[in-house]
C-alpha cells in the first residue's frame, strides 16, 4: 500500500456545502481516529474546503475526489490535495492525474477497466459504485484473477458492510460517508461526527488485530 494509506482502513468521503464546515468537520474526524479524508469536488465549496484543511490542519491527509476531467486535477492540486480519486477512468484524466505524481485511485467497475488501469501502472483502484455492483461478492471473485491489485470500494457502504469488505484479501481500505451525516454537518454536531469516526476507526483496528 502507498505510505499515505499505511495503517488506514476507513476513509471518510465528504461532500461539503459550506467552506466554514471544512475545518471543524476534518478536526472531528481526526479526533475520532480518521486522519485521511477525501473531499469530493461535487460542490462549489470543495476547492476552498480542501485548501482550508490543508492549510489549517496539516497533520490531516486530505485528498480530492469525484475528479472527472483534467481541469479538475489542476484545481485539486492547486487547492493542496495530497491524493486524487475519480469515479471512472478516461485517458485524458488519467494522464493528468498520473503526471502530478500524487497517489491516484482511478475508478473501476469491470474487469476490462481494471486491466486498463493496471496497464497504466496503477495497482490501487477505487471500486465504484460498490454496493450497486454486488460489492463484496464481486471483489471476492476478482481477487484470484487480479493478484497484486488492491481496491478501495466506495458507494453505498455503511458501518456494517465496511467490516465485510475489509475482511477481503484485496480490500485494505474502504471509503464512505456514514461517519459524517449531512444533518450532523448542517447542525455543527461535531461531537456526533467524532463518535461515529471513533466507531469507524475501530472497524479497521479489529480487522488489523
Amino acid at each position: 500500500m502507498h505510505p499515505i494509506f499505511r495503517g488506514v482502513s476507513v476513509i471518510p468521503v465528504l461532500t461539503i456545502d459550506r467552506t466554514a464546515d471544512a475545518v471543524p468537520l476534518a478536526r472531528a474526524l481526526f479526533e475520532g481516529g480518521l486522519a485521511v479524508i477525501e473531499v469530493t469536488l461535487r460542490t462549489p465549496a470543495a476547492p476552498a474546503a480542501i485548501a482550508a484543511i490543508a492549510r489549517e490542519l496539516p497533520h490531516i491527509v486530505v485528498g480530492a475526489g469525484t475528479l472527472q476531467r483534467a481541469s479538475d486535477v489542476a484545481e485539486a492540486v492547486h487547492a493542496g490535495a495530497r491524493f486524487l480519486v475519480s469515479p471512472g477512468t478516461i485517458p485524458e484524466l488519467a494522464a493528468a492525474a498520473l503526471a502530478t505524481e500524487l497517489l491516484y485511485l482511478p475508478g473501476v467497475a469491470t474487469p476490462s477497466e481494471i486491466m486498463a488501469a493496471r496497464a497504466l501502472g496503477v495497482c490501487v483502484m477505487k471500486f465504484f459504485p460498490a454496493e450497486a455492483l454486488s460489492g463484496a461478492a464481486m471483489l471476492r471473485a476478482l481477487a484470484p484473477v487480479f493478484p497484486g491489485v488492491a481496491f478501495c470500494p466506495t458507494g453505498g457502504i455503511d458501518e456494517r458492510s465496511a467490516e465485510e469488505y475489509l475482511a477481503l484479501p484485496n480490500v485494505p481500505v474502504v471509503g464512505g460517508s456514514w461517519m459524517a451525516p449531512k444533518d450532523a454537518i448542517q447542525a455543527g454536531d461535531w461531537g456526533r461526527v467524532r463518535r461515529l469516526a471513533e466507531r469507524a476507526s475501530a472497524i479497521g483496528q479489529r480487522q488489523a488485530a
